[in-house]
């Protein structure tokens, strides 16, 4: 079982959330997390299977991280 964590950041800037994992390597964007979500489930194991990866069973973690600024 391979378990790779995926990291989720918002992009103030460009809004969009961008994924990224550099054991896979992977880095996807998109600006609805849900269907970014579903890209990288669909990608992950295409591109383990490209870069020679062998896997049977793929866990991936996902963590958000989203920075806001507020004003008071």
């Amino acid at each position: 079982m391979n378990e790779y964590e995926i990291l989720l950041l918002w992009d103030d800037d460009a809004r969009v959330w961008i994924a990224q994992n550099d054991e896979i390597p992977l880095v996807l964007e998109n600006g609805s997390l849900d269907l970014l979500i579903e890209q990288v489930r669909l990608a992950a194991p295409e591109i383990l299977e490209l870069n020679g990866k062998e896997y049977h069973e793929v866990y991936l973690n996902f963590i958000t991280k989203r920075r806001s600024k507020v004003i008071a």
